[in-house]
């Protein structure tokens, strides 16, 4: 019989679908939200080196090596035009143990967190294993990509609301916030006393010229948001497992002591590397910038025929599964057994929005591969 803190909590969907796809090389995959883009080498020399260091074969510090927390303060200074100081920074394990950190530091049990609908299932269950309530804010599809439902946005707040979770661009969908869409988010926070979780670990993988905008730039939300970064996406380095979470003065120590009996402290050979990718220069993320662009922009004139909707950034975009008359799961099924194109179904990554889509991730394959997704989408759902 499970706990209560488990029940409601399904198992992970991606995990099903990279065993039946196994290790058969004509798959397609497409399933987990991996990149072939090497991280920068400066970062994998650095952690080589560290191999050997007896300061990175440490407990201490607990909070993160002083160094990297310097070099993330300095890129939200440069981001957001505020004094970011490396106090205010906790190097985790991972983006993902920074969810729920400042979960765990900001929520109460009941409390309610808005989340978009889609969003990734892992920043939900978290949500649920704090003991708060997700609440679910759809994305609206349009021909261009998505939008927010600011109405339904602003009657979801209730006296209950304690934070808005916001991913941008958002995981799975790609969808990018805007600046009426950051607006509107912000002036919650402020009208309603939230805190605003956001997720930074896409942000600057944007495609289509759109521009870079940072939440905790605009007025008042300094000290209302908690970001939320990772080394995994913009970097390449998912095995690293290396985030951060940066957060006002009046509650990084709550994160901080959270951390620390969470998982004690960050992976010191790994801090290393990211350390050094920090200093990669910035043609290193924009050659991969471009090349993922251009992997979406073969996925989609290869799909034109099908309901996929426009993704405006990040790794993945979705397949609208209900309008070709099946469910995510049976989609999902055909795609792998007739297409060998392995995609996870998004039942359980939000609410009525996120059940009727298939996520497709574009950041794993080269384009010679990309380029045939045509046929096997044909064979499986045509």
């Amino acid at each position: 019989m499970p706990v209560k803190r488990l029940a409601g909590i399904p198992g992970f969907s991606i995990d099903r679908v990279a065993a039946a796809a196994g290790n058969d090389p004509d798959v397609l995959r497409m399933e987990n939200l991996d990149t072939d883009l090497s991280p920068p080498r400066a970062a994998i020399e650095a952690t080589k080196a560290a191999l050997e260091s007896d300061d990175a074969n440490s407990y201490l510090p607990f909070t993160g090596r002083a160094d990297l927390c310097a070099a993330v303060a300095e890129r939200l200074r440069k981001q957001t035009g505020r004094n970011y100081s490396a106090e205010q920074i906790v190097i985790t394990c991972g983006g993902t143990e920074g969810t729920l950190d400042a979960l765990l530091a900001l929520t109460d049990p009941g409390d309610e967190v808005l989340l978009t609908d889609p969003t990734y299932a892992g920043t939900i269950q978290r949500v649920r294993l704090a003991g708060a309530v997700p609440k679910f804010i759809p994305w609206v599809a349009h021909a261009s990509g998505w939008r927010l439902d600011l109405d339904a946005l602003r009657a979801a707040v209730s006296p209950a609301t304690r934070a808005i979770f916001a991913m941008s661009p958002s995981m799975p969908s790609g969808g990018v916030l805007n600046a009426e869409e950051w607006a509107a988010i912000a002036a919650l926070c402020r009208e309603r006393s939230l805190w605003l979780l956001y997720i930074a670990a896409m942000e600057r993988i944007l495609f289509d010229s759109l521009p870079f905008l940072h939440p905790a730039s605009l007025e008042g939300m300094a000290e209302r948001t908690i970001v939320i970064g990772s080394v995994s996406k913009e970097f390449r380095m998912i095995g690293w497992r290396i985030g951060w979470v940066a957060a006002p003065e009046s509650v990084i120590g709550d994160i901080a002591r959270v951390h620390i009996y969470n998982v004690v402290t960050p992976v010191g050979i790994a801090q290393a590397g990211a350390v050094a990718a920090f200093a990669a220069p910035e043609s290193d993320f924009e050659a991969c910038r471009a090349e993922w662009e251009r992997r979406r922009n073969t996925v989609l004139e290869e799909l034109k025929e099908f309901p996929v909707v426009r993704a405006s950034g990040g790794w993945s975009l979705l397949l609208d599964a209900r309008a070709l008359g099946l469910d995510a799961g049976e989609a999902s099924n055909r795609l792998l057994a007739r297409g060998k194109v392995a995609a996870t179904p998004m039942t359980h990554w939000g609410d009525r929005i996120a059940e009727r889509y298939v996520r497709l991730v574009f950041s794993n394959e080269p384009l010679s591969r990309l380029a045939g997704l045509r046929e096997r989408f044909q064979r499986a759902l045509g």
